[in-house]
């Protein structure tokens, strides 16, 4: 068996040939046809030369043996990529951070963290090692953890020009006659005890704990469709109620809406906060509205607006009233009211019991039955009687004669059944007169959709507990956790409308399984990605991707 070149039509072909012995002679028969000469080269025929030399066990010592590197995670940060493009959050980021004094990419890097923290989050160092195991497009070969830290600096060296450029960049998605936006305040812990000029770690009132944390406050705008518009960084101290003031100013300067209508918690109204939005709203010279929750410790505050408003026991209710001269608009639920009534009376009820100890225990002592262990006494008796009152919260309710001599104690029964008439409502401050009670309710109640965007920032993306020290280091954590969660929002907002029951988190899980390849092979090397499967396409168009080659 042999190779021949044959000739025809101006054109030369290789052919494999075997001879073979006949009655009249040897004669030759055409094995394989390989092509027409010229379009033959050695990435053709190389496989097939090898292949035979394997089968003979031929293979030469020299023969190429191929080398394959560990599989890159591709389908999550790609799909990411290209949502981050679509948004046009990289011609924004760049056109911000563009400067002559670097000799790297910092937009790559802000994304490379930004997605580090919807895919893997992590340190500095745990992203670096991250960055070893993704095949992001676009990114620079070799990353630093000095390059990723100047990279935060300069985020906050431009933080105006980031911000405002991004804000650019989601106007198209917001109605410009008429924007809802809500407000709200977190607390995200800190680690660390040392102090620094200007620090924004402070001790207060931790949100998830209850009790009292080294932390900052981290307040959010978002809009009625969800998406996340703008990020204020607090002291961890900073009272609520004087974020809201600077929060609506900066909104009005970047999104030129001709309606602003603010929706926010329990713990940011004041009476002084009215007249400064009254105030902003005037100087601003656009409609600025609020819908504001009403504190239930502060509900006494509107006299007896609410004693005056009836309401069925037996079913849901909206009602309206007046106070300060704006609408007050009271929703009563009798389930809720029902559920905070029983719960209160169960907390009395504990009390109650731990009382007729303290009496069992002193009675006993008067009557001579304490044979051992410390002598009760009535002064330690209401002494531990104030404690259980104050850790339940029920001092409105309970209280003690500490001026007796010996232990007793009752129940305010009015003070109780005034508590009572409040179970179940809600009670919403607003100068918006053309919603009905209803849909202000309902307005209100949309507000728990942000809550859902904290718990993503502090589950799915990991932004506590922070382990930065500089206050301008951990501004800019918390603005690539804020751009982390924009990106999250818009794909929640398209696997919705698109009719996906699937999670961000689960979707960039099930796309992270997308890898990417490379073998080389001699002085050739090869890449490509794997097969992708019918449930990653599905993603990806319900995302309004294209997938990738």
């Amino acid at each position: 068996m042999y190779t021949r070149i044959t000739r025809s039509g101006g054109r030369c072909y290789l052919q494999i040939v075997e001879g073979f012995r006949t009655p009249a002679g040897v004669r030759q028969r055409v094995v394989a046809n390989l092509g027409r000469l010229d379009q033959i080269d050695g990435k053709t025929l190389d496989p097939l030369i090898h292949g035979l030399q394997r089968a003979l066990g031929r293979v030469p010592a020299s023969a190429p043996v191929p080398q394959y590197d560990t599989a890159l995670a591709y389908g999550d940060v790609y799909a990411l990529n290209e949502l981050w493009s679509s948004l046009g959050l990289g011609d924004a980021i760049t056109r911000a951070l563009r400067s002559s004094r670097r000799n790297f990419d910092a937009e790559a890097l802000v994304r490379a963290m930004v997605f580090n923290r919807l895919c893997a989050p992590e340190s500095k160092l745990g992203c670096l090692d991250w960055l070893q195991t993704v095949s992001i497009p676009g990114m620079p070969a070799r990353v630093t953890h000095d390059q990723l830290l100047r990279t935060m600096d300069a985020l906050m060296e431009q933080a105006d020009a980031v911000e405002v450029r991004v804000a650019a960049q989601l106007k198209p998605l917001l109605d410009q006659q008429l924007s809802v936006v809500f407000y709200d305040l977190t607390t995200i812990r800190i680690h660390g005890e040392g102090e620094v000029a200007n620090d924004v770690r402070a001790y207060g009132l931790n949100k998830e704990t209850g009790g009292i944390a080294r932390q900052f406050v981290l307040g959010v705008v978002q809009s009625a469709e969800g998406l996340p518009l703008m990020h204020t960084v607090h002291a961890g101290n900073t009272s609520e109620t004087k974020t809201l003031k600077s929060m609506l100013s900066t909104v009005l300067k970047r999104f030129a809406v001709e309606r602003v209508i603010v929706v926010a918690d329990r713990g940011l109204l004041s009476l002084d906060n009215i007249d400064e939005l009254s105030a902003l709203a005037t100087a601003s010279q656009r409609q600025l509205q609020f819908i504001l929750a009403v504190p239930a410790r502060r509900y006494r505050e509107l006299g007896g607006t609410l004693d005056a408003l009836t309401f069925d026991r037996d079913h849901a209710t909206v009602a309206e009233g007046e106070f300060a001269g704006h609408r007050l608009v009271i929703a009563h639920d009798p389930v809720r009211a029902a559920v905070q009534s029983a719960k209160r009376r169960h907390r009395i009820g504990e009390i109650e019991a731990f009382a007729e100890k303290l009496v069992a225990k002193l009675d006993a002592q008067d009557a001579g039955k304490t044979e051992r262990g410390r002598k009760a006494s009535d002064r330690s008796a209401f002494s531990r009687f104030h404690s259980a009152v104050a850790d339940a919260r029920l001092t409105r309710y309970i209280r003690a004669d500490y001026q007796a001599e010996r232990f007793t104690y009752e129940l305010d029964e009015t003070a109780i059944e005034a508590a009572e008439r409040f179970d179940g409502k809600l009670v919403l401050l607003t100068n918006v007169a053309d919603f009905s009670a209803e849909h202000i309710v309902s307005r209100y109640i949309s507000l728990a959709d942000i809550e859902r965007g904290f718990r993503v920032l502090k589950s799915d993306i990991e932004i506590a507990p922070v382990f930065h020290r500089l206050p301008e280091r951990i501004r800019a954590h918390a603005l690539i956790c804020f751009l982390a969660l924009v990106l999250y929002r818009v794909m929640r907002m398209r696997l919705k409308a698109n009719g996906s029951k699937r999670s961000p988190k689960t979707t960039l899980e099930l796309l992270r399984r997308l890898q990417k390849h490379r073998v080389q092979i001699g002085n050739q090397q090869l890449t490509g990605i794997g097969k992708t499967s019918a449930q990653q396409l599905e993603l990806f168009a319900a995302l309004n991707l294209k997938s990738p080659a």
